[in-house]
């Protein structure tokens, strides 16, 4: 089983015949489950509909999107309209069994909602503000991709929680692969992005531990560090192998396979 997460990155520049070529390979040979990004085209679309997006910090360093009720409606739209179907569209177009499921559809993924956030302002201050609709995942319910699986489907999920009052709650979408990765026991999880790994310092690395990259983490780019935290989530959840990859090399899933696409981060 493996779990691949296509970042936002790969779908705005546009879905090759490559990277399609390349999942089908691995899809005829393995168990498959897809899981998307998308965060650019929330914030172009909310902002086309007049609603100005807003970031925040925390402490750690690590930066996210404000969910507020109506700019989680967006998010919902978009993640499991416009872009899961255009990714659906892409596979089934080039004859690979795809069914796009968001994290709602059979509470795939159930979040609490995060009531209060703790927050770095512009000013360097540390402020505590109201958590929104975003959430932190609780559990991932596999039955609906169990099924889909077993019956030669490809799921593509997007990354869209159901809290456990009923709402809509935005999750970070490395992270709800990480998860689902785990709860379906994968033996590896890939994240395609824009660079060739986890850059350190000067130099892309190849292959770390798992101890070694929970070291390593602080010194981990914006953007970067949430693949890392998922990649450790992962492999704290069984996964045997979380590879951080490039999404525009020739073949990238099963260069990233192979070890020569990315960075290797192992469970031992």
């Amino acid at each position: 089983m493996i779990v691949l997460k296509i970042g936002g990155d790969i779908f705005k520049r546009g879905l090759s015949e490559n990277l399609a070529s390349d999942i089908r390979r691995v899809f005829e040979e393995d168990r498959l489950v897809i899981v998307h990004g998308g965060g650019d085209e929330v914030t172009e679309v909310a902002e086309k509909l007049g609603k100005k997006q807003i970031f925040i910090t925390s402490p750690e360093g690590i930066r996210s999107r404000y969910t507020d009720e109506e700019t989680v409606e967006i998010y919902a739209m978009v993640m499991a309209g416009r872009v899961n179907k255009a990714i659906v569209k892409w596979l089934i177009g080039n004859n690979i069994p795809a069914v796009g499921v968001s994290g709602i559809d059979g509470a795939l993924i159930v979040a609490n909602r995060k009531k209060k956030l703790l927050i770095v302002d512009e000013r360097g201050r540390k402020r505590i503000i109201d958590g929104g609709f975003t959430g932190k995942i609780s559990r991932v319910n596999t039955k609906l991709l169990e099924v889909l699986i077993n019956n030669g489907f490809l799921p593509v999920v997007s990354p869209i929680a159901i809290g456990e009052e009923n709402e809509y709650l935005n999750v970070d979408s490395d992270r709800a692969a990480g998860q689902i990765s785990g709860a379906l026991r994968a033996n590896k999880i890939i994240f395609l992005t824009d660079v060739p790994g986890v850059l350190l310092g000067e130099e892309y690395i190849k292959r770390v531990s798992l101890s070694e990259a929970k070291e390593i983490l602080p010194r981990i780019g914006s953007g970067m560090d949430k693949k890392v935290i998922a990649s450790i989530e992962a492999l704290e959840a069984g996964v045997k192998e979380a590879i951080i990859a490039c999404g525009f090399v020739e073949n990238p899933v099963t260069s990233a396979l192979s070890g020569l696409n990315g960075t290797v981060i192992t469970a031992e």
